[in-house]
C-alpha cells in the first residue's frame, strides 16, 4: 500500500484498515509457525503497512 493511498483515507477508514491488517498479520504468523507460508516477505510488508497507517493516524490526530 502506497503512502499516497493511505493519506487519502479518513480516520475511520484508517482504523478499519489497521484492524484488517492486524488480523491478516495474525493469520500470516500462524501460517508461518505451521510451515504453510511460502513467502515470509509478506510478513514484512504487512508490518510496514501497519506502521505506515499508525504514523498517518498519529499525524492526523495531532493536526486536530
Amino acid at each position: 500500500m502506497r503512502i499516497k493511498e493511505i493519506r487519502d483515507l479518513d480516520v475511520m477508514e484508517l482504523k478499519q484498515k489497521e484492524r484488517n491488517l492486524v488480523e491478516e498479520l495474525f493469520r500470516l504468523r500462524f501460517r508461518h509457525g505451521t510451515g504453510q507460508l511460502d513467502s515470509s516477505s509478506s510478513l514484512k510488508q504487512v508490518r510496514k503497512d501497519i506502521a505506515r497507517i499508525k504514523t498517518i493516524l498519529r499525524e492526523k490526530e495531532n493536526i486536530n
